[in-house]
Formats: C-alpha cells, structure tokens, sequence
C-alpha cells in the first residue's frame, strides 16, 4: 500500500471508526469482526473428508457417500462450517447488499483452500440465473471468485458457465430432490468452450450443502474436456448423520 493510500485510509478510520462486519463493534481496522464474533465461527480443520470436504466425526479418508459413489469434481473445501454463526455472514452477503462481506470470506477461502488455489489454472463462480441476478443485482459466488482470482493471481472466467434454467430454491431439498431439480440446468458460457480444454478448473460458490450443485457444474466443464475441476466455497453444511456437536 502507498504512503498516499495508507495516509487516506487513517483519514478513514478517523471519520468513521472501524466496526465489526457482523455485530458493529469498533474494531482496529475496517473489513474484520470483533474477537467475540469471530471466536463464535467454527473454521473447519478436519476431520474431513479428503474428497467432498464434509466434516466427519472420526478421521477416515472418506466419507461413506465418496466410498459410495465419488463425485465428479476432485475435491472440495470450505473455510466455515454452516451454522448459526456463518449465517450472520453468509445470509446478509447473499440476500441483503452487504457486498463488504466478500472480502473477509474471501480470506478464509483462500486460507482453507490454499492448495486448490495453488494448482488452479482458471476460477470460476458458481452462475445465477440471470432472472435471479437482475433481482439481487450481484451474483455472491462471483464476487468472491473474483476477490480469490486476485488473491491468488489466477484467471477469473465468470462467463465459463451459465443458467439457462431458473430452479427451484434447493434449501429444503434432499440430495436427490437437489439432483433431480438442477438437471439440465447449466450449460458453458457463450465462446467459453476453447478455454476449458486441459484446464485445472477451481469452482468458487459461498455455500456448499450437499453438493449438487457443484456435481451438475462439474459434470458440464468435465465433458467440455477439464483436466480437472475441484471446488472452494465460504461455508460447508455438514451432515448430521456424520458429525458430532461442537
């Protein structure tokens, strides 16, 4: 940072004093939480599953699902587990404008997914449909692949994949009600396709929950010849079936 840039950001804080991104606290320097928010994250560190990235109550290579039938992308992390602190994150960057928040769920992205970072040839983000786009005015997992993409000094490709058909909200759904809904949903951007051949591909989306939706953008960048697509997002929803309460 400049002498110039340093100067103008202490003139900053000085205005208007740095506060916590989630509770407003003042904290010493802007974009950061308080230490009582930030001691209430969960940051996941393993257990986990060495291919989806779930969290597990016990080591183990993986998770009963990834012995059953892997995934197509080649691994997965996360920097948060999804609970109710992760909420008071992700829910205002997702739904309310708080755009700010891209830059510090960055930062655990790229701390939590550091290797994938480092083997990754292009980042691309998760796409909206363009209907649910115009009414949100952002797409999150964008601004969040792009923060990385500079982070990391790799190529940004936000048109890579597109939605050509608007689902159904996949909160509620189980797994195989989420595969079933997010068929036929995606498809490569327009002029993407001379991009992806042989490409190591990271895949950014701010939340991962069962992973079909990473599955179906997997599937596509895959076919259209990635030598591999793995996958990073701000927070991971882990299954109750495999954990134990923190």
């Amino acid at each position: 940072m400049s002498s110039l840039a340093r100067l103008g950001t202490r003139l900053l804080d000085a205005l208007l004093p740095p506060h916590c991104l989630i509770c407003e606290a003042e904290v010493g320097e802007q974009g950061r939480l308080c230490e009582a928010c930030h001691a209430a994250l969960s940051f996941l560190s393993g257990p986990l599953c060495a291919h989806c990235g779930v969290p597990l109550a016990t080591p183990a290579p993986l998770c009963p699902g990834c012995e059953a039938q892997p995934p197509a992308f080649a691994a997965a992390r996360a920097a948060l587990r999804y609970d109710a602190a992760a909420q008071r994150l992700l829910l205002p960057f997702k739904y309310a404008d708080r755009t700010e928040l891209a830059g510090f769920l960055a930062r655990q992205m790229a701390d939590a997914g550091a290797p994938l970072l480092a083997r990754a040839e292009l980042i691309a983000p998760v796409p909206l449909h363009w209907r649910r786009q115009l009414g949100r005015r952002y797409n999150q997992a964008g601004l969040l692949a792009a923060r990385l993409a500079r982070h990391s000094r790799k190529p940004y490709a936000p048109r890579l994949l597109r939605r050509i058909r608007r689902t159904i909200p996949l909160g509620e759904l189980g797994a195989l009600d989420r595969e079933a809904a997010l068929a036929g949903a995606f498809a490569l951007g327009r002029g993407a396709a001379p991009r992806i051949p042989g490409r190591r591909i990271l895949l950014v989306d701010d939340i991962l929950t069962s992973g079909a939706t990473a599955e179906a953008c997997a599937r596509i960048l895959l076919e259209a010849g990635a030598a591999s697509v793995e996958v990073l997002a701000a927070a991971r929803v882990p299954d109750p079936r495999l954990t134990v309460e923190q």
